[in-house]
């Protein structure tokens, strides 16, 4: 299955994409000849990460009738100094409500069929960089 994308560029450093019927603006910093419009390139794969992941995991305690009030998805990415700068290292860092009660077992299942079967960011990523998680209970 082809997937494609168009980023069209608006000035500057902008690009203007639209995915999903949904306007995507991307752009650089002032120090590098942005004026800062939207996210960076980079970051984005971060939040394609927690999404694609973030999802799975919900759909999955769902079908195990784990119910949340509250959950969250955070990456933390391992830089490297040198260029072509890219990341080394993700830790996908999922959080819960240690008042919803949930059955310890059953989020790892659902954290591991998202990490290791179903996530096609995490396995992409992956295969480029070392990918990490850990489970939190807030």
């Amino acid at each position: 299955m082809l997937v494609t994308t168009d980023c069209t560029w608006k000035s500057g450093m902008a690009f203007e994409a639209v995915m999903d019927g949904h306007k995507i603006i991307i752009d650089a910093t002032p120090e590098v000849g942005g004026k800062d419009l939207g996210p960076r390139p980079k970051p984005l794969m971060l939040l394609s990460l927690a999404g694609c992941t973030g999802m799975d995991v919900v759909s999955i305690l769902d079908k195990m009738k784990q119910k949340l009030s509250w959950f969250n998805v955070k990456v933390e990415a391992e830089q490297t100094e040198e260029h072509p700068k890219h990341y080394r290292k993700f830790v996908v860092i999922y959080q819960f409500r240690k008042s919803d009660n949930l059955d310890p077992g059953k989020v790892e299942k659902a954290v591991s069929l998202s990490q290791d079967r179903y996530c096609g960011v995490s396995a992409l990523l992956g295969k480029a960089a070392e990918l990490d998680h850990r489970i939190e209970y807030l």
